[in-house]
């Protein structure tokens, strides 16, 4: 499933897509140059569709949309603690050769949890997070999330690490069996908006008793019709077909 899920994750790439339709009309253009001229017109109107922004936004708003955002300063009685998800942190290649903390897009997901954490200081964090890459060479991304909190001085021992899941399911299953860890208390979860949908139902199913926190957000209400950008509509599509397919995906394999 683990290698499946990466093959997924290339199959959701656009870019890959055009390449693949220009290299087909390479093909056929020698035998059949009308239709080797008509999937290059495809690869060109793919790559407008792809620059145009507002269609993968709107995607992104409807993931977005299923929980509610709640304020950093929120007081939350009653929970044991976070679930933090990794994904946040640069690649253990790129963080062997710095000594500070290093976020990604998805920062937020550690930001968020530091802000948490100060306004309700008696919460645990639970981080699970292992090495979700295939080739992945350096540290485990716990032990780049345990560079991160120390860094802003979160004591060690409101951090626990969980760090052998490569992926959402083994995010769920394996940071239930942590020692004295109770999935059926009162847990908030921590992810990037967009991917809160498919780890709240795996949660469900995994038998944790969890609230959305959402964070990383990556639209607002609106869209701007007139809005094209190659390189961030491409990511954006990428993101968007990314969480919807892997939702498919755990839904056909019963893990939702």
């Amino acid at each position: 499933m683990f290698l499946a899920s990466k093959i997924l994750a290339l199959i959701t790439q656009p870019l890959l897509w055009v390449f693949a339709i220009l290299l087909l009309s390479l093909l056929v253009l020698r035998r059949w140059p009308r239709a080797g001229r008509r999937l290059v017109g495809v690869a060109l109107a793919v790559l407008v569709l792809m620059a145009w922004k507002p269609l993968p936004e709107a995607m992104l708003r409807q993931l977005e949309s299923h929980y509610p955002e709640m304020a950093p300063d929120a007081k939350l009685d009653g929970y044991v603690g976070m679930v933090v998800l990794g994904g946040a942190l640069e690649s253990g290649r790129t963080q062997m050769a710095h000594v500070q903390p290093m976020l990604n897009d998805a920062g937020e997901r550690m930001t968020g949890t530091v802000a948490v954490l100060r306004a309700n200081p008696g919460l645990r964090v639970l981080f699970t997070g292992g090495e979700g890459a295939l080739m992945g060479v350096g540290q485990t991304e716990a032990e780049r999330a345990k560079i991160f909190f120390d860094s802003l001085g979160v004591p060690a021992e409101q951090v626990e690490y969980e760090s052998a899941s490569r992926n959402t399911y083994e995010n769920a299953v394996l940071t239930a069996k942590m020692p004295g860890v109770d999935p059926s208390q009162r847990w908030l979860l921590v992810t990037s908006a967009w991917h809160m949908p498919r780890s709240m139902a795996t949660f469900q199913k995994a038998g944790w008793n969890v609230t959305a926190y959402p964070v990383d957000f990556r639209t607002g209400d609106t869209s701007h019709w007139l809005d094209f950008s190659m390189a961030s509509g491409a990511a954006e599509w990428q993101l968007a077909l990314h969480e919807l397919v892997g939702l498919l995906a755990y839904r056909l394999a019963g893990r939702l």
